[in-house]
């Protein structure tokens, strides 16, 4: 008698231990799924995406978490309107292709210069704007437009463009300079151009300068950021998130926040407007 309690002790004891160990699971599970239905990557972090390698201006010396760039200073100017201190911020790197391709992803939001597009939104959701492009002269340091400093200096010069192109109408509307403006199939072409001296400068929006000035032309320079010509607008960068992220509207919340209190403002004209960056032309 006394084994067959033990043994009916032990069998209940066992069934306990089971119930236990079940319930335990359970919560542990339950813990899991909220820290996935926040929408962050790591509970208690900010996992953010940008390229690899990173460029200047965007981000200098490619050190996202130095904070040192215009994007890596707007990350972390989100990153504190989402309540996060800089200490939580974790940087992963990714090519632009992967960034906006459909599936899940290892970044909270990413930003390495995206415009918004009606055909990225099909795969990838995007925070409200933190920047929108400006049209930019650009030239090279044998040129005798390399000495302009405002739109005046630049109306005696020859100037070119990509036809069809915001950067075109800047160039007739903005500038109107005395000769006709050229007009050139594609930025290469134009770039070609002010190479063999065939234009004394070029238009091409402001990504495409700080590229063409410091990869691809010898001897680049920026002259400066042209004003919006009337009627047209820049091409409009924005935070990329997974598609349908929890963080969307939060995301969206904190660049409203910050392009609101003049903070997006005082950081582009900092990291990309400053005089020895693209002046803004007068």
């Amino acid at each position: 008698m006394p084994l067959r309690i033990t043994r009916t002790r032990a069998l209940a004891l066992a069934v306990v231990v089971t119930a236990g160990i079940a319930a335990l699971s359970g919560c542990a599970g339950a813990s899991s799924d909220s820290a996935s239905e926040s929408g962050y990557v790591t509970d208690g972090k900010l996992t953010i995406g940008t390229a690899e390698p990173a460029y200047y201006p965007w981000v200098i010396d490619d050190k996202p978490e130095s904070g040192e760039g215009f994007e890596s200073a707007v990350a972390y100017a989100v990153a504190g309107q989402l309540g996060f201190a800089d200490s939580d911020v974790v940087w992963v790197r990714s090519t632009f292709d992967e960034a906006i391709a459909p599936g899940p992803k290892d970044f909270d939001f990413n930003l390495q210069q995206f415009s918004i597009t009606d055909e990225r939104k099909q795969a990838v959701d995007f925070s409200s704007p933190y920047f929108e492009t400006t049209q930019t002269v650009i030239t090279i340091a044998s040129s005798p437009a390399a000495g302009a400093t405002s739109i005046a200096d630049l109306k005696k010069f020859s100037i070119g463009a990509q036809t069809g192109t915001t950067s075109l109408t800047a160039l007739e509307e903005v500038i109107d300079p005395d000769s006709q403006a050229q007009v050139f199939n594609s930025n290469d072409d134009a770039k070609l151009a002010l190479q063999n001296g065939t234009v004394d400068a070029i238009v091409v929006d402001l990504p495409t300068a700080f590229y063409l000035t410091g990869a691809e032309l010898d001897g680049g320079k920026i002259i400066g950021q042209l004003p919006q010509a009337e009627g047209t607008t820049g091409d409009q960068f924005g935070l990329v998130l997974a598609k349908d992220s929890a963080l969307t509207a939060s995301v969206s919340e904190a660049v409203d926040a910050l392009r609101e209190d003049g903070t997006l403002d005082e950081l582009a004209t900092k990291w990309l407007g400053s005089e020895d960056t693209a002046p803004v032309l007068k």
